[in-house]
């Protein structure tokens, strides 16, 4: 009698296991099969975007950038620096904001004659000689030289004390909690360039600094090297536009305002000169 119960509830369990295997597979076939026509949807419109690229004029520059900001045509330098420079070589481009994420998850990027380029400073050096624009040209090697030197120092070093106050210190908790694995890894790239092993204080301190090189080699000059835009002007402008019109009670806004006022006419400058349809460029548009 022993024996046949154990026989019985083997059988139930078996037989519960077995039910539950079912559903489990008819779920997973589920969840693979939206999966896979997930993949195809999203391979359709990928491919439709390139084609509707290449049906472009020949040497018209497709700018794949995020969508325009409240403040700023872009929220982030960097796509704000290449259209910048396409303006102010007079390049021929449309703006895309469907796909901003280039092959090398970096934004912005570029097709051209249907070729895809990623990363904005490749992409300025490859129409650079594309198009046989050299912003640069008038400059001595020594010059040069220094103009690269505060470009890095802007891209490189400024931009991360950019980074941190606008996405950590300020809005950490609260994306945190709506963006988790975004603010990680955000966190993660900072430690691993460096500047996100200091405290806030030290970094603000490092951008202060930053900030001042920039001002007092700029002076009174209208632009970065004299009375000439050149492409470090682009990436110089990118950060110091974010820091004046998108970091609001930061303490690089109040010295832009301040102490380095001449690096708010500076911004100010560029824009009228190469953005005089800013307003229309903000989303909302200022109409």
């Amino acid at each position: 009698m022993k024996h046949a119960a154990i026989e019985c509830l083997s059988a139930f369990q078996h037989s519960l296991s077995s039910h539950h295997s079912k559903h489990l597979l008819v779920i997973g076939t589920g969840i693979a099969g939206l999966y896979l026509v997930g993949q195809v949807y999203v391979s359709y419109k990928r491919a439709q975007r390139r084609k509707k690229w290449a049906s472009v004029e020949k040497n018209m520059v497709i700018l794949h950038q995020f969508g325009r900001g409240k403040n700023t045509p872009s929220i982030s330098p960097f796509p704000l620096k290449l259209e910048t420079y396409l303006r102010m070589t007079g390049i021929p481009y449309e703006s895309d904001f469907e796909e901003p994420m280039g092959s090398k998850g970096k934004c912005p990027w570029i097709t051209l004659n249907g070729d895809e380029i990623s990363d904005s400073q490749l992409c300025m050096e490859l129409l650079a000689r594309k198009f046989h624009k050299d912003c640069s040209a008038h400059l001595s090697t020594e010059e040069q030289a220094i103009a690269r030197a505060f470009q890095i120092m802007a891209e490189e070093h400024l931009y991360w004390g950019l980074l941190l106050w606008r996405w950590i210190y300020t809005r950490g908790r609260t994306l945190c909690l709506l963006m988790p694995l975004a603010i990680k890894k955000l966190k993660g790239q900072a430690y691993g360039q460096g500047m996100g092993r200091h405290t806030e204080a030290e970094v603000i301190e490092m951008s202060i600094k930053d900030l001042r090189a920039i001002s007092n080699f700029l002076g009174t000059k209208p632009f970065l090297m004299g009375d000439k835009a050149i492409e470090a002007d682009c990436a110089v402008f990118g950060i110091l536009s974010q820091l004046l019109w998108n970091c609001p009670g930061s303490p690089f806004e109040q010295l832009v305002n301040g102490e380095f006022s001449n690096l708010k006419s500076y911004c100010e400058r560029m824009k009228e000169t190469f953005w005089p349809d800013w307003d229309r460029c903000l989303n909302p548009p200022r109409i």
